[in-house]
């Protein structure tokens, strides 16, 4: 009895010292879950608006921006819908919807803004390390092809933003544009081609280093590599305790956070389950791969500028769209082709191959099960392209560049994308949606972003959402309207709609990021 009094009590003792340790853990204003450009874009906005705040970045791999912000994980392209015609559908009566281009291209450029704020500022840089001018262009072939491309780059001319697009049907024009795809190519084939300068192609993986590097400078920031968030628990005061993991030596700690932003690519879903806020049930997720065809020759990758766009395949997703692209990455001219698409249950390109049976619970399983029976002509494109050969995907090429040989390209294996399932809220079935979605909290302490393209191109105004969300009523102090309009000086305005301050913030905006710029006319 004595014996058992005494085991009572030491084990009271210790639950009494761990609810003790829980509740001295240390606290911080801001977690950020993940280590690519969206957790990196938001600390660095955060600590702008106000650098008191605390942070904590955590990041599983061994260094930040490995996954779908690596270089080699996506195309790079700064997308503007300058070329992308997923972008810009056609109606039913003919018209070309202009709407979704006009807002990507709006984003992009207060994605500029924040960077060439912090060029200026000497915080990140040079420009040159992450952006680079490069033309974009749609190519396509085929009347009905060459009818729409016409119809629009039409549309697209009563957009202020796209000035400076140019469109040929002349096979002697774009020849002078784009020799790899025009040499070879037969004389019968109609094809047309837009062209515009003030494209971009941007190493978003190089970004996310130079934006950590300086937001690691900051006074009460800290990143720790090697560590994974594992779990939450909503504490008492509101505020949440977050369970990370030390991967080197496998301990779990707990750090309290009044704020946690969960940007962890294809990881987000299932750690955003575990907030079990109400606001992230019927949520799921569907994973595409992709693979690029990579060339090894100097003297092919030097007769191409440009990052060229094509049409997507019927029933392909957006990120599928087939480009051949030059890049720049760490300073060396590149050229790619791709993506090709293919499926694994792996939800991160280091992830697991449970990842996707283990993301279905009580809550999404409907609309899962429901976005894959709408969805049946994206399976069949998927499976198409996992059993791929070497010679089909050399045939791809060959459309865009008439005169490839296998020699010449290798394949490398892209990232992993996550789109987004949610429930219809019309039907309460299942809809796949493409594109990003953020998600957060009715109390503003917790929000996520899941989805895929073009996310890392429009994380600034991404990002600008859950501010406006999570901080709404610091937002509205004149300190940090004043701040958040010196960081993106269009702050509450369409360029579309005032061409003069749309002039004055390309121009700045190029001059310092050293890419190209074109009047608008008034």
């Amino acid at each position: 009895m004595k014996k058992c009094l005494i085991y009572f009590v030491s084990a009271v003792v210790l639950i009494s010292c761990a609810d003790k340790k829980d509740s001295e853990s240390e606290t911080t204003d801001v977690v950020l879950v993940g280590g690519g450009i969206m957790s990196v874009t938001l600390g660095t906005m955060l600590k702008e608006l106000d650098p008191g705040l605390s942070v904590a970045m955590y990041e599983k791999l061994d260094a930040v921006g490995q996954e779908s912000s690596a270089a080699w994980n996506n195309a790079g392209t700064g997308h503007s819908a300058l070329c992308e015609l997923n972008y810009t559908p056609e109606l039913s009566d003919g018209t070309i919807d202009i709407h979704k281009a006009v807002e990507i291209n709006e984003s992009f450029e207060i994605s500029k803004e924040f960077w060439s704020y912090l060029v200026r500022a000497k915080k990140i840089g040079p420009p040159h390390s992450f952006i680079n001018p490069t033309p974009h262009m749609s190519f396509v072939t085929g009347e009905k092809n060459v009818t729409y491309l016409k119809k629009r780059f039409l549309a697209l001319q009563k957009a202020p933003l796209f000035t400076g697009m140019e469109f040929s049907d002349n096979p002697e024009q774009i020849s002078k544009w784009i020799p790899l795809v025009m040499n070879g190519r037969d004389a019968s084939q109609k094809i047309a081609a837009t062209k515009i300068d003030i494209g971009t192609d941007v190493n978003y993986g190089a970004l996310t280093q130079e934006l950590t590097a300086n937001l690691t400078r900051s006074a009460k920031t800290f990143l720790k590599v090697n560590h994974q968030v594992t779990n939450f628990k909503r504490n008492k005061d509101g505020t949440w305790k977050v369970y990370v993991k030390d991967l080197t030596t496998n301990q779990t700690k707990t750090i309290n956070a009044r704020f946690v932003f969960i940007g962890a690519g294809g990881a987000t879903l299932p750690l955003l389950e575990k907030t079990h806020i109400p606001e992230a049930k019927g949520y799921g997720g569907f994973p595409v791969s992709g693979e690029w065809l990579v060339c090894n020759n100097p003297e092919i990758i030097a007769q191409h500028q440009a990052k060229v766009y094509g049409m997507a395949s019927v029933g392909s997703p957006p990120m599928s769209v087939p480009h051949l692209d030059t890049r720049i990455i760490n300073g060396k001219k590149e050229l790619l082709f791709g993506p090709f698409a293919g499926f694994t249950p792996k939800f991160l390109k280091n992830g697991t191959w449970t990842d996707l049976p283990e993301s279905f619970n009580f809550y999404n399983i409907r609309p899962m099960l429901e976005a894959g029976l709408d969805n049946v002509p994206l399976t069949k494109y998927l499976l198409e392209q996992v059993v791929l050969t070497p010679e089909q995907r050399l045939a791809a090429l060959k459309e865009y560049f008439p005169k490839a040989k296998m020699e010449d390209w290798d394949l490398r294996i892209a990232g992993q994308r996550v789109q987004v399932i949610k429930i219809d809220q019309s039907t309460q079935g299942g809809i796949l949606q493409f594109g990003t979605e953020v998600v957060t909290a009715s109390d503003g302490s917790v929000a996520a972003l899941l989805g895929a393209s073009p996310g890392a191109s429009t994380s600034v105004s991404i990002m600008l959402k859950v501010i406006e969300k999570c901080y709404a009523e610091k937002l509205k102090t004149p300190e940090w309207q004043l701040k958040i309009r010196e960081m993106i000086p269009s702050y509450g305005q369409k360029l579309s709609d005032n061409i003069p301050l749309a002039n004055a913030i390309r121009q700045k905006n190029c001059e310092t990021l050293g890419i190209v710029w074109k009047e608008i006319a008034e």
